[in-house]
């Protein structure tokens, strides 16, 4: 009966959202491979993807010097000095307090995972203390997770009670979404997940497609599918909601090809880090690859910028 309930709850959010093509969506997202990007287009991409990042370490190892050599990384990527700082720099709540020490004045933003993630399995007090916690340490950003257990049977209202139960502990910090998308398994629960979430956040938040802890995901798909949701609700409310994905995207190739699928779904608009979002710990490095052999002509090894922003 359970299942049967769920089951035909998720149909009624399917009704109401509308469904997904998945054979046109993936032959639609397969074509933005395909778009030739060169010179002066490609090397404004790089350094508007460095912009867009979430330079992130969320390890049982970290530690208060780790998080400091990773924010002065993210102060001065690159010693080009038309290369932009990242967005955010993104930590477990018991380093916030670290990154905002190291980050001081500067306009990067301290982003805090919380709600017990990556699981979301404690109850709800401990989530939104967790959030509340993060915030008074100086998070500017928190990103939670989804309770995806009640998405999946069903509980609908009680995934959008929780959401803005966070959404009140965040105060004045944006607030990301994460819905886990290879735990919601089709891309009409990742479009019905989207909707769920953006009817109750804030202009401004954004949802998420992944914690980066699951064997699947940030794809091109799934972030069609998320872009296309985010496009619809627009049109449909003139609210604009934000876009991150995570986990999985580890090449400057990779990062052009979702940029072309923000500015052919949502246009340019979107082609910024107050609406657009990469979190990534290993991209930057690629990134900064790429730029330097557009400047010069020459890779650099890949350990060439680690060490040298460990330097600064």
């Amino acid at each position: 009966m359970l299942v049967r309930s769920a089951s035909a709850s998720l149909a009624r959010l399917r009704d109401e959202v509308g469904s997904v093509d998945g054979v046109g969506l993936e032959e639609r997202v397969a074509k933005y491979t395909t778009r030739s990007i060169k010179k002066g287009a490609k090397l404004w991409g790089l350094r508007r993807a460095v912009s867009m990042i979430d330079l992130t370490t969320l390890e049982g190892k970290d530690t208060p010097g780790k998080v400091a050599s990773l924010c002065r990384k993210a102060l001065r990527p690159h010693d080009d000095e038309n290369v932009p700082t990242v967005a955010a720099v993104c930590v477990y709540p018991s380093m916030v307090r670290h990154a905002r020490r190291a980050l001081g004045s500067s306009p990067i933003k301290v982003a805090s995972v919380a709600t017990a993630f990556p699981s979301g399995q404690a109850p709800l007090k401990t989530r939104l203390g967790e959030v509340r916690a993060a915030v008074a340490d100086g998070a500017d950003e928190v990103d939670m997770v989804i309770n995806r257990g009640a998405f999946l049977a069903g509980e609908f209202a009680r995934v959008q009670d929780e959401i803005s139960a966070v959404v009140e502990a965040c105060g004045a910090a944006r607030l990301k979404v994460i819905l886990e998308v290879s735990e919601l398994e089709t891309y009409d629960a990742i479009r019905g997940a989207s909707f769920l979430a953006m009817e109750v956040i804030r202009p401004g938040d954004f949802i998420k497609t992944s914690t980066g802890k699951t064997a699947v995901n940030a794809t091109l798909a799934n972030n069609q599918v998320m872009l296309e949701a985010i496009r619809d609700h627009f049109l449909a409310s003139g609210i604009a909601i934000g876009m991150k994905p995570a986990g999985g995207i580890r090449t400057a190739k990779q990062a052009l090809h979702f940029l072309v699928a923000v500015k052919e779904t949502l246009g340019d608009a979107w082609l910024n880090n107050t609406r657009y979002r990469f979190g990534a710990s290993a991209l930057l490095n690629d990134l900064l690859r790429q730029i330097e052999k557009e400047r010069t002509g020459a890779y650099q090894a890949p350990y060439y910028f680690s060490e040298a922003a460990e330097s600064y």
